[in-house]
């Protein structure tokens, strides 16, 4: 039997920017099946602003990417050793979930 998702507060009213076509890659989907989460709450997140687990250069890249049309990066701690990565290209044609090493 699955268990339920984490408790994840998600204010969400609207999006900063297109998201595109969302994809994901056989690794990070295998990673969140793993750990009985799905995509949903990680993206909505992502959209909303909330960039997750980076560095204040990161962050500071994103908020020059969302007044300047940049590619947009975030970066969610799944367990104490894995992460999962999302990237909304410049263009905002996509955004895709992956793992690091997946880069």
């Amino acid at each position: 039997m699955a268990r339920s998702q984490p408790s994840l507060r998600v204010i969400f009213t609207k999006p900063l920017f297109a998201l595109g076509q969302v994809l994901a890659t056989p690794g990070a989907l295998e990673l969140l099946e793993t750990h009985e989460l799905t995509a949903l709450p990680f993206v909505l997140r992502h959209v909303s602003g909330d960039w997750g687990d980076i560095c204040a250069e990161d962050r500071q890249s994103n908020a020059e990417a969302l007044q300047y049309g940049y590619r947009l990066m975030s970066v969610y701690v799944i367990s104490k050793a894995e992460r999962v990565w999302i990237i909304t290209e410049a263009d905002r044609s996509s955004t895709t979930l992956l793992l690091p090493e997946e880069y």
